[in-house]
């Protein structure tokens, strides 16, 4: 196979689209099953109260409704336990005591916390009864943010006399000794927000009490964890539950999590017998999928007078909503030990804290955790820059991590003890061509001008993306019997066009033509094992163990082949399309499908990879209205091996606009009472294509990573990273005269005015 034959590396079309652009997709709310019953969650409309009864009486024998459930029917049926959600993400011992039981028993902690579930012949009817559905509950004073958490006057689980669950320290040298000429402490906050995902969640649960099976479909991100969690909690071996992964309308890091539904619907089919679908409504998905985001940070920097950054230090805040639950102790690990982001900064202490209050329980969102710490990080060093008279550009050219240093070590989390080495590359190449690609010098001209009666404003800012997590996966590549070749993997797909890619790394490998390979991923049905998708890892490790599954393949070819031919293995040639030759004797790919040949094989890596980029953005800012409109963003990338550029491109284009959403638009609110306030897409505003209609991406592959065969490094979620801090820092350059400093998020018009007319 020749170099221009070759697919990893070439501008390739998703061989997923056409399913979906034709109506051929298969989306969990598609599944239909002899005798399917439909759920409805009846859910707490108090913030914070202790459940003195549930009546149920009206709704169970209204016509067409077959049980409804509660966590005293849960008890019951569970040994007089009602089961909590494990952390699948950096569990701790500190956690368990905080965790979510799958049905709320004594108490509520949030509004939307399950209270019982209702199964009836159609979802309507389920509705009508939920409504039947009588809950007394005694309120109580409701912990509305991190302030009033940390008093532990008022406490969400009274017996463990704390609403502070765990404080993560990240730490390098001695920061809390380092002074220097040069001392600035600032304060900074970030709103809470989330994935809002076209698909909402929903999820078939399906028990053969013959067979004692049970089927779920719709599971998304995680199916093996999801699967081994659901069995811990049903007391049912692993073994006889299969999680079958349907399309999905998006993910990014909150669809597929370990929810209480993920319990409720396999508990009440078991139950009942029969198959039972939920399908959420809009409603139902901004206040019961996983928040994320809302920090306040008070963040030091200490500088020698020429910019040389000597130590970083500092405490983080974070409204973790009622539980810590699934992945929700990420983002606090995550933006403690992330702080310093692609700085050389010999020492550091960030300590993070994580606050229960009555509001949704937060989890991982793209980026967790290292979004807000660019924000808060990238914000100090241009108020630095600034107060010190020095070059923002140069103040960060002069603070990088150098490619001689990797791998570089990043400050050493405390729980669990963790130390984390940056893998490899040159910062300085990201950042220049971030200049030359945006026109830097051309437009510096523009900076804090009024024109026209708009501010104009620049700013740049450098990130780094943390990938391939998750130790391990699993592949393996069978030959059918048509000379086809069928690729399973334990990776899923979340619409990150990881069909396409893995389809490029085994035809590569194989010397096969794309169509000639499937893929199919996710379900438990095709692996023993499997890890799934998240931490920007489905490329890295899932492609890495395709690619030695094709190896393993291969040496199986040349055996079968040997001894077929009676040769030596090394006599046997494998060539395009598994056209096998032995001398003048030949088989074909089909004969090789006859044969049954198959192979396995799991890649294994205990390090992290790390792509690395910088972004500029040119805004403008009417005074006036305080209206902010994004005239330019640039955004540069080095992501190891390059497998696809055109799906590359597309994943870095939509985290930045996920990020422009999240700094302009998108905000779960909730008033001192604990009600929530953005319970529609009225009411939660995200962003549409003529929002933002200039956004420019480039992905480089200088620094292939060490630490996988294919040298790849995760790109799914670095194009949201810098986006918070970039636009931040050019605002306050647009509003410089006016001395503005935009330290929290969202920057909505309404705040941008207050900024400037405070």
């Amino acid at each position: 196979m020749t170099a221009r034959d070759k697919f990893v590396g070439a501008y390739t079309r998703r061989v997923e689209d056409q399913r979906l652009l034709t109506g051929k997709a298969r989306f969990v709310d598609d599944i239909h099953l002899d005798g399917m019953l439909h759920a409805v969650i009846v859910r707490s409309m108090v913030p914070h109260g202790r459940i003195k009864s549930i009546d149920v009486s009206q709704a169970r024998v209204m016509p067409g409704v077959h049980a409804v459930f509660t966590g005293e029917d849960v008890a019951r049926m569970c040994s007089g336990i009602v089961p909590t959600l494990p952390l699948r993400l950096s569990p701790i011992p500190e956690h368990v005591p905080f965790q979510q039981t799958v049905v709320a028993t004594d108490k509520v902690r949030y509004v939307g916390e399950p209270l019982a579930i209702v199964i009836a012949d159609s979802s309507a009817l389920a509705e009508d009864a939920a409504e039947l559905v009588y809950a007394d509950i005694e309120a109580l004073p409701v912990v509305s943010d991190w302030r009033i958490s940390a008093r532990n006057e008022v406490l969400l689980f009274e017996s463990l006399g704390t609403n502070e669950p765990v404080t993560y320290t990240a730490q390098k040298g001695d920061a809390k000794s380092v002074f220097g000429p040069y001392v600035r402490r600032e304060c900074f906050s970030i709103q809470r927000h989330s994935a809002v995902t076209m698909e909402t969640r929903g999820l078939v649960a399906s028990w053969d009490t013959v067979a004692q099976k049970m089927i779920v479909y719709g599971v998304a991100k995680v199916p093996f964890s999801t699967r081994r969690t659901l069995a811990a909690l049903m007391d049912i071996p692993v073994e006889s539950i299969d999680m079958i992964e349907v399309d999905v309308g998006g993910g990014f890091g909150v669809r597929g999590e370990f929810y209480p539904e993920d319990f409720l619907l396999p508990f009440s089919s078991r139950q009942l017998g029969r198959p039972i679908k939920w399908v959420e409504d809009r409603l139902e998905n901004l206040l019961g999928s996983n928040h994320s985001r809302q920090m306040e940070c008070e963040l030091e920097i200490v500088c020698e007078l020429n910019g040389r950054i000597l130590a970083l230090r500092g405490e983080v805040h974070i409204d973790s909503g009622a539980y810590m639950r699934s992945s929700g102790a990420v983002p606090p690990r995550n933006v403690a030990q992330f702080m310093s982001g692609p700085y050389d900064i010999e020492n550091i202490h960030i300590e993070s804290t994580a606050h229960l209050t009555n509001k949704g329980p937060i989890g991982t969102y793209r980026g967790p955790g290292r979004f807000e710490a660019d924000f808060f990080r990238e914000r100090i060093i241009e108020i630095a820059a600034r107060e010190l008279g020095i070059d923002p550009i140069a103040f960060r050219r002069m603070n990088l991590v150098r490619s001689e240093q990797m791998p570089y070590p990043l400050a050493t989390l405390d729980k669990p003890h963790k130390a984390e080495d940056l893998d490899s590359g040159d910062y300085q190449i990201t950042l220049d061509r971030c200049l030359t690609e945006f026109k830097w010098n051309d437009k510096l001209p523009l900076q804090g001008k009024l024109i026209d009666g708009v501010y104009h404003g620049i700013s740049l800012a450098c990130f780094i993306e943390g990938g391939g997590g998750g130790i391990r996966e699993n592949a393996r590549i069978e030959i059918e019997d048509d000379g086809q070749v069928t690729v399973y993997v334990g990776s899923s797909n979340i619409g990150q066009g990881v069909v396409t890619v893995l389809t490029q790394i085994a035809a590569d490998a194989l010397e096969l033509p794309m169509q000639s390979v499937r893929v199919c991923h996710g379900s438990t049905i095709y692996l023993k094992e499997g890890s799934g998708s998240f931490h920007s890892r489905s490329t890295a490790l899932g492609g890495s163990a395709v690619l030695l599954a094709a190896g393993a393949l291969k040496d199986k070819i040349r055996e079968a082949a040997a001894a077929h031919f009676q040769c030596a293995v090394s006599d046997v040639h494998i060539g395009r399309n598994l056209h096998i030759t032995c001398g003048e004797q030949s088989l074909s790919a089909a004969d090789l499908g006859r044969m049954k040949l198959q192979a396995e094989h799991q890649f294994s890596s205990h390090h992290h990879t790390y792509a690395y980029g910088a972004a500029a953005a040119h805004v403008t800012v009417d005074p006036g209205t305080g209206k902010v409109e994004l005239i330019d963003y640039f955004g540069v990338e080095d992501i190891g091996r390059i497998i696809n550029p055109l799906t590359a491109k597309g994943q870095s284009m939509g985290a930045v606009v996920q990020g422009l959403g999240g700094v302009f638009l998108e905000h779960m609110a909730y008033d001192e009472d604990g009600q929530f306030l953005a319970g529609t897409l009225a009411d939660y505003l995200m962003p549409t294509a003529n929002d933002f209609p200039q956004i420019r991406v480039m992905e480089l592959e200088n620094s292939p990573s060490p630490h996988n065969p294919l040298g790849a490094k995760g790109c799914g979620e670095g194009g949201i990273v810098p986006v918070g801090g970039v636009l931040a820092n050019a605002l306050a350059s647009a509003l410089e005269s006016l001395n503005v400093q935009p330290n929290s998020l969202p920057l909505s018009p309404a705040r941008v005015w207050s900024l400037i007319h405070e």
